[in-house]
């Protein structure tokens, strides 16, 4: 009698043995109640376990665990699981599924079949098992994606892809031999993967997607996000991929825009927004983030002390900002952003005011005081803005900070002690 290579079953073991023809019985019994229970999961409940623990206990006996013929009749037992509870919540859309872990253990049920089987119709009855099951689980990641629940829907969806290329490999039947079926499904399991968090588990379903040849493209976005801090080069690679794919993309567009802010590559940034905000002309995000690239612009000048440049870059800066605000009024980062460019302007002369505070001839407090009446003018500039900020959320620490800065400048020490008790009680969450 051949020998069987047992794979990867485990069975609920029941204390004490059975002998061939208890198991056999219980294979049986066992079989009888889970295809019961599989015609209706709600009416038929209490078969489930009986079922479960009879077909599983019947694989104590070594001459039922010997028989190929047996384990088809094991996953098909696990199929009908399956199958019941999607069939109640297809009646019953509150109905819980509690059972897809049964997927795994009839793909390997039947698996362990078909290597073992020295009759042809043995194996033919394991890929008919398995092409039932790819049915069963597809259902089951349709079912997660729809919640959403994208981690679970990724495992099921991945899980059927493994079950197909058993079947293709051993000439098996499956829905994904159909090109455009096999892309969809492709696609729903990497896009589940994306957003489930899996990552690099996701990836190698992705890149068989590109290799297929996709028109979808949240695959290379996917790709890029995914190997962006794992692997730069082919990070870039995939988004320069898609970019030539798919030019008017805003989700890649974005994707190449987040790239060129990490790589602190500003001024292509720049082109690269406008371009976006052609495509998106409404989207008060993309106004804000050119404003704050030309606002990073703006300080790296007024650092190197190209003081005009600088200035360019500043009323460029708040141009955007000030755009964002008549698309959208209410948006609090761009009345932030107004009072920081004023901020960041007169915090940039503190250096020079330094120097000039040790110059105490006639010329140097002249110098001193001109300059540090600049640098009150732009704190002054900057207040409005603040204020408005702390109007629109009176909780922001940045702001909260900034007014205190200001009013301790101009020793309004009252505004001081006001500001410093907001920013402990935003501190503390209250």
């Amino acid at each position: 009698m051949k020998k069987l290579a047992l794979g990867l079953l485990s069975f609920i073991l029941v204390v004490g043995s059975i002998n061939a023809q208890e198991g056999k019985k219980a294979l049986k019994k066992g079989a009888k109640l889970l295809a019961k229970y599989g015609q209706n999961a709600v009416a038929n409940a209490g078969d489930l376990d009986e079922g479960l623990m009879l077909i599983e206990k019947a694989f104590e006996d070594e001459e039922v665990k010997s028989k190929a013929k047996n384990y088809n009749a094991l996953g098909e037992g696990y199929n009908q699981v399956l199958s019941a509870e999607i069939n109640a919540k297809l009646i019953d859309p509150n109905y819980v599924i509690t059972h897809g872990e049964y997927g795994a253990k009839a793909f390997d049920a039947f698996k362990t079949a078909h290597a073992n089987a020295e009759k042809g119709n043995v194996k033919k009855d394991a890929l008919k098992g398995m092409q039932a099951l790819e049915g069963h689980i597809n259902n089951l990641a349709i079912y997660f994606f729809q919640t959403p629940d994208y981690a679970n829907a990724f495992d099921y969806f991945n899980q059927a892809i493994e079950v197909y290329k058993v079947l293709s490999a051993n000439g098996g039947e499956s829905r994904l031999d159909v090109e455009a079926d096999k892309k969809d499904h492709y696609f729903y399991t990497g896009a589940s993967g994306y957003y489930g968090k899996k990552g690099l588990e996701a990836a190698p379903v992705l890149e068989e997607l590109v290799a297929m040849g996709t028109d979808k493209a949240l695959v290379y976005e996917a790709l890029y996000n995914i190997y962006a801090t794992e692997d730069k080069e082919k990070a870039v690679g995939f988004l320069e991929k898609g970019r030539e794919a798919f030019p008017d993309d805003t989700g890649l567009l974005f994707a190449e825009i987040n790239y060129y802010l990490t790589e602190g590559k500003l001024d292509i940034l720049t082109d690269k927004l406008k371009s976006a905000l052609e495509k998106e002309p409404d989207n008060v995000t993309i106004y804000t983030t050119l404003g704050n690239v030309y606002d990073q612009l703006n300080q790296t000048e007024r650092t190197a002390g190209n003081t005009a440049k600088a200035d360019e870059y500043f009323d460029e800066a708040m141009k955007y900002y000030s755009q964002a605000l008549e698309k959208d009024p209410t948006n609090f980062d761009a009345v932030y952003s107004q009072g920081a460019l004023y901020y960041n302007k007169a915090a940039s002369l503190t250096g020079a005011i330094n120097e000039l505070a040790n110059d105490f001839s006639a010329a140097g407090t002249k110098k001193y005081d001109a300059l540090k009446a600049k640098m009150d003018g732009y704190f002054n500039e900057a207040m409005p803005y603040f204020l408005k900020a702390e109007g629109m959320n009176g909780k922001d620490l940045n702001t909260l900070i900034a007014l205190k800065e200001i009013y301790a400048r101009s020793s309004k020490m009252d505004k001081v002690a006001e500001y410093k008790a907001k920013m402990d009680a935003a501190q503390a969450g209250n």
